[in-house]
């Protein structure tokens, strides 16, 4: 039995590059409550988080970058190399991420949680979870994705992988094997077969969704299924004007990333928006109305199941990035509480990196608060 009574726990792990974090979103949408525990690693040695001072006391303030925070590429050159450095991070990280897991999954409404993390079978975390899962993938494959994905040059990339122990081993640990070495939906073909054949009675459920009427019709947002990517992306080219044109196979390799949410008046389609929640933070950053509805009355519903959800999963905060022509209707997103901010004025390290990584070229950003409570801060 796991740590948790009440939960059951899947154990995530597999080498870099092997797809965890596709599997772990693949089971959030078939409604486990997902966390990623190697992130949660990076945000205790943040300047606003716990382990901040242990480790400038451990390894000296030449680990700091210029803005103050801990620069993460300078303590890995020395943790990966001197095992003995490894083992003091790991004493300040280890308790720290465990404190922050318990927390999350004590307060998770869903019954089945998900924790990856790609040392899991050396950490304590390994006897807290019921079952594992490994994903594997061919070693060409994973180089390909650290050079593609990451920007490593292959030699670096190669290096990292040998660092690691084989696949092998951490198969014979594994109940269940995801062999992510072909498309996405063969992916979650697999990931849907072991879910169902563990969990039969546990779904998603459609959105509890406001429903408005309007003279056109009523207006109302449906969750958005994988099995629904066609559909999605069908909807994107045409509301779009075919600037962005997208594939079935496109929006199958975006779930893996994001959640989409439809909006219809009665049955037809009308929008789509795509969102994603990662280190307690919901970014949304695919919006795509026709033009014929209201902008203020599609965002209010949209953004409300956006916000419900993303409180059920423990968000701390909302980014929303949008085109110019939407973020100048201050009017609809003041309404909603949204007020627009640049990265660094978010303060916190994790929001800024959240923010950095999604933010595009031209767009704007708007932030709103979710929960004052957060689960790392200072102590």
């Amino acid at each position: 039995m796991s740590a948790w009574p009440g939960k059951y726990v899947i154990g995530l792990t597999g080498n870099i590059a092997t797809g965890k974090s596709v599997v772990r979103k693949m089971l959030e949408h078939l409604g486990a409550y997902g966390i990623d525990a190697d992130t949660l690693g990076h945000r205790v040695i943040a300047e606003d988080a716990p382990g901040y001072q242990a480790v400038l006391e451990t390894f000296g303030k030449w680990v700091l970058a210029a803005d103050g925070q801990i620069d993460r590429a300078k303590l890995s050159r020395v943790v990966f190399n001197d095992p003995d450095a490894m083992r003091r991070l790991e004493a300040i990280v280890h308790p720290l991420v465990r404190q922050a897991v318990d927390i999350l999954v004590r307060r998770s409404k869903q019954n089945v949680v998900v924790i990856e993390a790609i040392k899991l079978l050396e950490s304590p975390l390994r006897q807290a979870c019921d079952t594992i899962w490994v994903t594997v993938a061919p070693p060409e494959a994973q180089v390909v994705r650290l050079v593609q994905k990451r920007g490593l040059a292959e030699d670096a990339a190669r290096q990292r992988m040998s660092s690691q122990s084989s696949q092998e081993e951490k198969v014979k640990a594994a109940k269940v094997v995801i062999r992510n070495e072909a498309s996405f939906e063969n992916t979650w073909k697999q990931v849907c077969a072991a879910w169902q054949a563990r969990f039969p009675t546990i779904e998603t459920g459609p959105l509890r969704s406001e429903v408005v009427r309007t003279p056109k019709g009523e207006l109302r947002v449906d969750r958005a299924r994988p099995g629904e990517s066609a559909e999605i992306a069908t909807l994107i080219t045409r509301l779009s004007g075919g600037q962005r044109k997208m594939t079935s196979d496109d929006v199958m390799e975006a779930f893996g990333e994001k959640a989409f949410l439809f909006l219809k008046v009665d049955t037809r389609l009308v929008g789509v928006l795509g969102w994603q929640v990662e280190n307690l933070v919901a970014r949304t950053n695919d919006v795509y109305l026709d033009p014929s509805v209201s902008l203020a009355s599609a965002m209010r519903l949209l953004m409300d199941a956006v916000e419900k959800t993303s409180r059920d999963l423990q968000c701390e905060a909302c980014l929303l990035f949008l085109p110019p022509y939407l973020a100048q209707r201050t009017d609809v997103w003041r309404a909603l509480g949204y007020e627009s901010r640049t990265v660094q004025s978010l303060g916190v390290r994790a929001w800024q990196e959240a923010a950095q990584e999604s933010m595009s070229s031209g767009s704007a950003m708007l932030f709103k608060q979710l929960r004052k409570d957060r689960v790392l801060r200072p102590v």
